[in-house]
């Protein structure tokens, strides 16, 4: 079991936060296993949010300031590209804690062992503002706001879907378990 706590800055989004908007189309051309693109990937996360929102990669960086994404509900919503948790996860997010996924977001970002999806039964992301600072507890499926001490209770990961992410995403587990 992840004894793994995830600390840091928060990004936080609203409901219905698409694949188009975490990844646009225009940059799914990169290809994750070169590090050179997995790079850039990371660079273009969120790109396709809203102007009027803060930036998640400041210009000229590659990676972005938070490794916490607090979102609404239906995040990952839209196409089913696994570019998507890789972005993020290049860009430097660990954990999106949000209070529902789209199925296909939440078992790509387990196939790829990018980034802990937790969700939440609160909606955190009135709870919380970008920039806040807090902690995931994957162990203890919670998050803690750091400037108000609240801890919030997340549904609670699978042991296995732990392990496929701690590993690397699905063909990490599958080396590391002896499956390949």
């Amino acid at each position: 079991m992840s004894e793994k706590v995830i600390g840091g800055t928060v990004y936080v989004v609203g409901d219905n936060i698409d694949t188009d908007q975490i990844i646009p189309a225009q940059y799914l051309n990169l290809v994750p296993t070169i590090p050179d693109e997995y790079e850039k990937l990371g660079s273009y996360a969120m790109a396709g949010l809203p102007d009027e929102c803060p930036p998640f990669v400041e210009p000229g960086k590659m990676r972005s300031a938070a490794r916490i994404m607090v979102a609404g509900r239906n995040f990952g919503c839209g196409s089913s590209r696994e570019h998507a948790p890789i972005a993020l996860g290049a860009a430097g997010i660990e954990a999106v804690v949000a209070e529902s996924y789209a199925r296909i977001f939440f078992r790509n970002s387990i196939a790829t062992g990018e980034v802990f999806p937790c969700e939440s039964k609160e909606r955190l992301c009135d709870l919380f503002a970008t920039g806040d600072e807090a902690k995931v507890d994957i162990a203890a499926a919670s998050i803690t706001h750091c400037g108000t001490g609240q801890v919030f209770k997340l549904l609670g990961l699978g042991v296995i879907e732990k392990d496929i992410i701690e590993a690397g995403g699905i063909f990490g587990y599958a080396k590391k378990s002896g499956m390949m």
